[in-house]
């Protein structure tokens, strides 16, 4: 402030601008640093969120159910062929494919959630899940209740929400067992006349849905 210049108006304007150009290289700098600090800061709830959105599918996967047998089958498809071919030899084999397909989806949808808690989970979680995938490949039935109690905690703990009371008993949680969406559509495919008939509004099977295409391209054929 000592040096500054209001004698004439030349000091005067040189004072102005040499305020204003502080001014600015300050206001820049603030800026810059405010801009490298918010993209630091958008970046971490990025990922973030990435991490909880996947723990939190891995959480579903794993704890998706309450009731029947809560543990995983290690069977591979292998294991479950050699299986219907076996019941096949002295029984029937209706009863054995539906609960065999079932289980082995459920393993698979298993396997996929713990590489994810593996990746992203916390230490103690990349243990349990580490022991769990260990049993898997040993071939020991696989139980996930503990598990999903520690990934239940972390993401409340994370969303800011009021842990779950300790005096409230909640059952053991299981994974989630897949539902049999496929079959409908091997439904549709085996009856390719109901499915040519209705055309391609009803987004049936493959073959009927050909043979409407023929028979809209070749009338007379089939007149």
């Amino acid at each position: 402030m000592r040096n500054l210049d209001f004698t004439s108006w030349q000091g005067l304007l040189s004072t102005l601008l040499g305020l204003a150009l502080i001014t600015l290289i300050g206001v820049g700098i603030r800026l810059l640093v405010m801009q490298t600090i918010q993209q630091r800061r958008a970046r971490e709830n990025r990922q973030i969120n990435e991490r909880l959105r996947t723990l939190i599918a891995a959480y579903k996967t794993l704890g998706g159910s309450f009731t029947g047998n809560l543990a995983v089958d290690p069977r591979h498809l292998r294991d479950l062929r050699r299986e219907e071919e076996s019941a096949a030899e002295g029984g029937p084999l209706v009863a054995l494919r539906p609960s065999g397909d079932r289980a082995r989806r459920m393993r698979d949808a298993t396997e996929a959630a713990l590489s994810d808690v593996i990746l992203l989970g916390t230490e103690e979680q990349v243990r349990m899940a580490a022991s769990a995938a260990s049993d898997l490949v040993a071939g020991r039935p696989v139980h996930t209740a503990e598990l999903v109690v520690s990934l239940r905690e972390f993401i409340r703990r994370v969303l800011d929400l009021e842990p779950v009371p300790a005096q409230l008993a909640i059952p053991r949680q299981g994974p989630a067992r897949p539902s049999s969406a496929g079959r409908g559509k091997g439904d549709g495919g085996a009856k390719p006349g109901a499915g040519g008939g209705q055309g391609g509004g009803t987004g049936g099977g493959g073959g009927g849905l050909m043979m409407g295409l023929n028979l809209d391209r070749d009338p007379d054929r089939h007149s």
